[in-house]
């Protein structure tokens, strides 16, 4: 067992952290000011230059297969990417990659929505969750009725990613009620659907920055042509996705609470009571050992997860740890850190209170802390997974 990195990954890691710092943390005043007054934080027009000068350095397609053009470094490396990008708030991600259930695509699918996706064409969402339906996707209403050749679609989907910029939707619905209703999996299917076909989009408002969007299908005619994967099987394809999702959370848990932690750190040098540092202070000083080892161990559960899964082993259990214990982890640290930073951590003037408002949600999205818990018991009491056969 090797528990560092190795030369490979130490140098992505480095260049990552060199472009964060020299490109994406300068413009971290400019995002704070576009998001307060009603703006996306950075512009299309920035975000392509961005990317650009990002593919000179070689990131594209980071974690796409190379037959595609990426560069496929592996789930582990990913995450070590992910935790660097996450130590800035401004909303950047490399491009050249597409939503992992997309590589299921036919060759037809392949080529009108996969490469214009991983090109920068096309912007793609995934649609699960509903007014109803949110953990329990047992209770998905949104129906799709084969008519012809055609499938008419009717539901609404809540709280989507990237569904006001989507040109096209990957989207459950339930196809089978009754063999739904029997089994909780099966009976459902995924269509892609492009916004042309008639779906719209409107903004939630939440307390965070880059709010998702509620989806509305009446009576959207969608070709048989454009199911994704198999019919009435559209229940993994979701699975999939999510389970994708959830490790991610715990990584970007992680940059941003190291990046917190440095500020409480370099804060508590600076800043005096009692005519010393309040970084001599034990109340302060055991904030920070409690975040420091917090940190530690979230990294290493994602990293297990994302190394498991490159090994082709089944990581969901893994995954699930990794998220819950990483959005906690962020909630706890980004909370020290605010009260390490006194008042002036709670005003505008500083990004500590946007983050904390962005932390919260990362206990709910993509599988609540309960949800975890469930899965995580359900998975040790049944035997699915023994007590320490990961290491």
């Amino acid at each position: 067992m090797y528990l560092r990195l190795t030369e490979e990954q130490k140098m992505v890691q480095e260049t990552i952290r060199k472009f964060v710092k020299e490109e994406l943390i300068p413009l971290e005043n400019e995002v704070l000011k576009n998001e307060r007054e009603g703006r996306p934080g950075l512009s299309p027009e920035k975000l392509k230059e961005l990317q650009l000068k990002a593919k000179e350095f070689g990131f594209w397609g980071i974690n796409t297969p190379e037959e595609y053009g990426g560069a496929n470094l592996g789930q582990m490396m990913l995450a070590i990417v992910l935790m660097e990008l996450a130590k800035t708030f401004v909303p950047f991600s490399f491009g050249g990659s597409a939503d992992n259930i997309l590589y299921y695509a036919n060759e037809e699918q392949k080529k009108k929505y996969l490469l214009p996706t991983i090109s920068g064409n096309k912007k793609s969402c995934f649609a699960m969750t509903e007014p109803n339906a949110g953990s329990d996707t047992r209770n998905i209403q949104m129906t799709a009725v084969k008519d012809g050749n055609e499938w008419v679609l009717n539901g609404e989907k809540t709280f989507i990613t990237g569904g006001n910029e989507a040109d096209f939707v990957m989207v459950i619905a339930v196809t089978d009620k009754e063999l739904h209703e029997q089994t909780g999996r099966d009976g459902v299917t995924c269509f892609i659907v492009d916004r042309e076909m008639g779906w719209t989009s409107e903004f939630i408002p939440t307390m965070g920055e880059g709010g998702p969007a509620s989806l509305v299908f009446d009576n959207v005619r969608v070709p048989e042509e454009n199911i994704l994967g198999d019919v009435h099987r559209g229940y993994n394809l979701g699975l999939e996705w999510i389970g994708f999702a959830r490790w991610v959370v715990g990584a970007r848990a992680v940059g941003a609470a190291e990046r917190l932690l440095q500020m409480a750190i370099d804060y508590s040098k600076e800043r005096e009571t009692f005519g010393k540092p309040i970084a001599a202070h034990q109340a302060i000083q055991w904030m920070i050992a409690d975040s420091a080892v917090d940190i530690e161990a979230a990294k290493w559960l994602v990293l297990n997860a994302t190394f498991t899964l490159d090994e082709g082993e089944d990581n969901r259990h893994l995954a699930s740890m990794a998220k819950l214990y990483g959005a906690n982890m962020g909630n706890r640290v980004v909370d020290r850190v605010l009260q390490i930073h006194g008042g002036m951590g709670y005003t505008k003037e500083l990004p500590i209170e946007r983050w904390y408002r962005e932390a919260r949600l990362w206990r709910i999205y993509d599988g609540t802390d309960e949800i975890q818990r469930m899965i995580i018991a359900r998975n040790l009491v049944k035997g699915h997974v023994k007590i320490g056969q990961y290491v």
